[in-house]
């Protein structure tokens, strides 16, 4: 069952709703949409557990606007998908971007609803470097990755997609990925990526009250392993899952062990 949700004012999101049982809210990254976790949507309802995945506002299905794609409002639009649903005792589990824009929700509203978290390739706590901070990616670097998607935005999602696995992938299914980035306004891609440069989450990590689990490759391009290691440190009660043979795309590099470590965390088993 598809959603359409108005958050704010003449913006309306959409939310994939499939199956039954306990929620588990899906934030995908950029510049994705929900249909990045559809083997997770099938496997969850198999499993008896409801898949609600979001398209944060630009990407996917939902509304494009010219503004609102900071962490604050994209938490907001992720609240007012909860309050609309009556959601309670929800899984919140974000990946890479939306791995980010979970832990604001966290510090927002006080994990208003969350049972659990997970945090998968999250670009948190900070996705660029600053003067004490020397993991991931320079600032500049990202300039660099908007100045790309100005000039020939295609091109750019085709590199990027090989950047994001390690494992070896059909040429079909690259596309596809590309073909999911494109689903989004440009505008969208470019503002969410300042975001991305900009936004600092570190005072954000120790507040986090619920048991948290982190799943993320220790060949990741994108987001350094090191962000999992400094998250697990920082957040009380997390758990860090690696994935030995994956880079970002940690549910397409080693998709087996991925929905079998997810069952596992919202079954509530010890993840090993």
């Amino acid at each position: 069952m598809g959603h359409y949700i108005e958050v704010e004012a003449g913006v309306k999101v959409y939310v994939e709703d499939i199956g039954t049982g306990q929620p588990v809210v899906f934030i995908h990254g950029w510049p994705l949409n929900s249909k990045s976790f559809e083997m997770q949507a099938n496997e969850l309802a198999l499993q008896g557990f409801r898949f609600i995945g979001i398209d944060l506002r630009g990407f996917g299905k939902s509304d494009k606007p010219w503004t609102g794609y900071d962490y604050d409002t994209q938490a907001s639009d992720v609240k007012a998908v909860v309050d609309h649903l009556g959601l309670e005792n929800f899984v919140l589990a974000g990946f890479s971007m939306g791995g980010a824009i979970a832990i604001r929700y966290m510090s927002k509203f006080g994990g208003q609803g969350v049972d659990k978290l997970m945090l998968m390739g999250a670009a948190a706590p900070l996705f660029t470097q600053r003067d004490d901070f020397e993991i991931n990616l320079k600032p500049e670097e990202v300039d660099d990755i908007i100045e790309q998607i100005k000039k020939d935005r295609p091109a750019f999602l085709a590199q990027f997609a090989d950047m994001f696995f390690e494992q070896e992938q059909s040429p079909e299914f690259l596309h596809w990925f590309q073909m999911l980035g494109l689903e989004a306004a440009a505008h969208s891609t470019i503002n969410a990526a300042v975001a991305l440069k900009d936004e600092d989450l570190r005072s954000e990590l120790a507040g986090i009250s619920v048991p948290t689990t982190i799943f993320h490759g220790q060949k990741d391009q994108i987001c350094a392993y090191a962000l999992a290691e400094e998250m697990n440190k920082q957040i009380p009660n997390s758990v860090l899952v690696p994935f030995e043979q994956s880079g970002h795309g940690i549910n397409g590099d080693e998709p087996e062990k991925f929905n079998t470590e997810l069952v596992n965390v919202l079954n509530g088993s010890e993840v090993k």
